[in-house]
């Protein structure tokens, strides 16, 4: 008997019984005693994959037949779940008792039950694999034991195993692990890996989310090692031969101060037929060579990661801060894309090339901001006086290419960024809301132009490429937009499962400068797809462009480095046929791999800020501020303060008889509290080690 996992599943299915016992499955077969183990192992397989389950009776069930379906359980706690079932948008409320102890992240075979009202519900028949990751919590004491409280979703106590407390000690802040999985939740037992201190510190509690995320701030020696030699041998006289030299060009960075990794650098020449912009990259594709331990690291890491004062770069700092990075005064090796426009805004040819550049100056975005509002700082001219007669044109270019990325229907969103500060014993000392000033918006659109020309040299190429694609919002998002903005009394006639974005910025246009604006940006925000990368060029629908990737990071994206590659072999001549063959995989495999870690960095980086958010208002507690009511839902209203910090006023802390409406608002006849509207809210309490912070209603000061 010859028999694949695969082949099997299709004698299975072909049987009149859903049930079967392996005697029964090898009689069918014709199987020989000597191929039961075999035959056993396969069995194993189908059931790891959920194609079959084992039945309590014994023997095993065939999965489709009995109309179960795999899913993941994405929230636990003591008393229900939810499970996302496969291909499947909505969640299925799982009873706590149904679980059969599976934990947030375990991938479960789930049956559905008979819901309540509009819940979807179901139950775990089994679990199929188990997570298996390392988890962060907190250590808490009850009856004289050890439990730890998991961060993220898991609501739920997990009791230390004996002799596996690692040091631990009730207020804790740790890294752990499922030593034992029992049929419950309360049958689990945990081991604690790794202390980190005190779980009311936004700084330890930090260094546990990148624990639990196998993130680290240190390399491997041997990427270390190789990044140290490359740093201290610098470019290779001979590497200037086949490189244009544009080290006479006016060219310069504009980043915020504290930027040390600086990736891209601009210049502009304003012509009689319009304008050429220059947008000069680090040639990171230059040091980082495949397979190298600096590509494999990189690979890994996927992105850096930022938050509060805190970078973990994608590359060692001798590359990222050092022999990459774009600083002033120094020869930098760089991949130019020149973009010629015309008088109207519009991309009439582009340019790629090999170049090494001298940048003139680090500008930074407060300063050029102030020269423009015409209140240029003590010593601005003296330090940007080889790039001053370029900021005309660029401001002129600026404006031309802002006004047609909104003639084509781009959607003006804001997402709401913070900037945290924090103090020499690492903790939040001060939080703010960051602002985009006009050079900020000006490099942004300096990007997008040239992300645009290098995505489209791909395409006319016919080259394996990794595209920046953002898809139509998808249909739940679309109908949840549409139930809101109806709540809000927002006209939304137009609003579609297919829209255009021009319908979309619209109707953000409409509110504009009213209390519904910030609530209609953080709407519309939400009902959009993910933007993410891909092999194959589905088009951005948020910026409006058929042809859209990354170019502009290769210090921080490794999407960035990769089409850097990529476009290094067309350049240096290699024939199409062998790029294809080469590359085709490789930029398939880097767009799953670039957007999956783009994920979990926003996940790390949000659960930090989170973190140090809570800590910072912890130090105003029964402080009073105005904010504005950010979201409603069953367990109350969110509110967000003017420096981005959002807290929840709990439902029962609102006025007596106010009851949620399901959308927008609690309300009780005429009176009700709706999101947009200002609410001025007390701090009651933070949660450090969770990143919440509670607030209620500030009836007086």
């Amino acid at each position: 008997m010859k028999l694949s996992a695969e082949t099997l599943l299709k004698q299975i299915a072909s049987f009149k019984r859903k049930t079967f016992t392996p005697q029964v499955l090898m009689k069918k077969l014709g199987a020989s005693p000597k191929e039961k183990k075999a035959l056993t192992e396969l069995l194993h397989q189908l059931e790891s994959q959920g194609k079959i389950f084992a039945m309590k009776s014994g023997g095993y069930g065939y999965s489709k037949a009995f109309g179960y379906q795999l899913g993941e359980m994405v929230r636990v706690n003591a008393t229900y779940g939810f499970a996302r079932p496969e291909e499947a948008e909505e969640d299925v409320f799982i009873p706590g008792r149904l679980m059969m102890g599976a934990l947030a992240g375990d991938t479960v075979l789930l049956k559905e039950k008979p819901g309540r009202g509009n819940l979807k519900e179901a139950e775990v028949i089994a679990v199929v694999s188990r997570s298996e990751r390392k988890l962060s919590g907190n250590v808490i004491e009850e009856n004289g034991r050890l439990f730890v409280e998991p961060d993220g979703d898991m609501h739920l106590p997990l009791s230390v195993a004996p002799h596996k407390e690692g040091g631990a000690r009730p207020g804790d802040k740790v890294l752990f692990r499922i030593a034992h999985y029992g049929k419950s939740h309360f049958a689990h037992r945990v081991e604690i890996l790794r202390v980190f201190g005190q779980a009311d510190s936004a700084a330890n509690c930090a260094e546990a989310v990148l624990a639990s995320h196998d993130v680290s701030r240190t390399f491997p020696e041997e990427v270390a090692r190789q990044a140290r030699e490359i740093g201290e041998a610098g470019i290779h006289p001979k590497e200037l031969e086949h490189r244009r030299d544009l080290r006479d060009m006016p060219i310069f960075t504009i980043d915020g101060a504290d930027t040390k990794d600086i990736d891209d650098a601009v210049s502009v020449e304003e012509r009689p037929d319009g304008w050429r912009l220059g947008v000069h990259i680090a040639d990171v594709s230059y040091y980082v060579t495949p397979k190298s331990p600096l590509d494999e690291e990189a690979y890994e890491r996927g992105t850096s990661i930022y938050f509060a004062d805190s970078v973990i770069p994608m590359l060692p700092p001798e590359l990222s801060n050092g022999i990459c990075s774009l600083n002033p005064g120094e020869d930098r090796l760089a991949f130019s894309c020149f973009i010629d426009i015309s008088p109207e805004g519009e991309m009439t040819g582009y340019e790629l090339a090999k170049t090494v550049i001298r940048s003139r100056v680090k500008g930074v975005y407060q300063e050029l901001n102030d020269y423009l509002d015409g209140r240029p700082g003590e010593g601005f001219e003296e330090k940007y006086r080889e790039v001053l007669p370029e900021l005309g044109p660029m401001v002129r270019l600026y404006h031309l290419l802002r006004q047609r990325h909104f003639d084509r229907g781009a959607i003006n969103l804001e997402s709401t960024e913070s900037k945290i500060i924090v103090g020499p014993d690492g903790r939040a000392v001060d939080i703010k809301k960051r602002v985009q000033g006009e050079t900020e918006q000006m490099i942004e659109e300096f990007m997008l132009m040239a992300n645009q020309a290098v995505a489209t040299f791909a395409i006319e190429k016919e080259l394996p490429f990794v595209f920046r694609v953002h898809e139509y919002p998808p249909e739940q998002k679309v109908t949840a937009l549409k139930e809101t903005l109806t709540a809000l009394n927002i006209d939304n006639r137009n609003v579609k499962l297919k829209s255009e974005p021009a319908v979309l910025a619209g109707i953000l246009e409409s509110v504009k400068g009213t209390q519904k604006e910030q609530v209609v940006n953080a709407l519309i925000l939400r009902s959009m797809a993910k933007a993410r990368y891909d092999s194959q060029n589905l088009g951005h629908y948020g910026l409006v462009l058929k042809n859209y990737c990354h170019f502009t990071s290769p210090i921080r994206r490794y999407a960035d480095l990769a089409i850097h590659r990529i476009l290094s072999a067309f350049l240096a001549g290699s024939p199409l046929e062998k790029i294809q063959k080469r590359f085709g995989r490789f930029a398939a495999d880097a767009a799953a791999q670039a957007s999956q870690r783009e994920l979990v960095a926003v996940e790390i980086e949000r659960d930090c800020e989170d973190c140090y958010k809570a800590e910072y208002m912890s130090r105003f507690i029964g402080y009073s501020y105005d904010g504005v009511i950010s979201g409603a839902a069953n367990q109350g209203l969110y509110v967000e303060l003017e420096n981005s910090v959002e807290g929840l006023v709990a439902a029962s802390r609102l006025p007596d008889g106010m009851e949620y409406d399901g959308a927008v608002s609690f309300a009780n006849g005429p009176d009700h509290l709706t999101v947009g509207q200002p609410l001025r809210v007390k701090v009651l309490s933070c949660n450090i080690p969770m990143g919440h912070v509670d607030f209620d209603i500030a009836y007086s000061d």
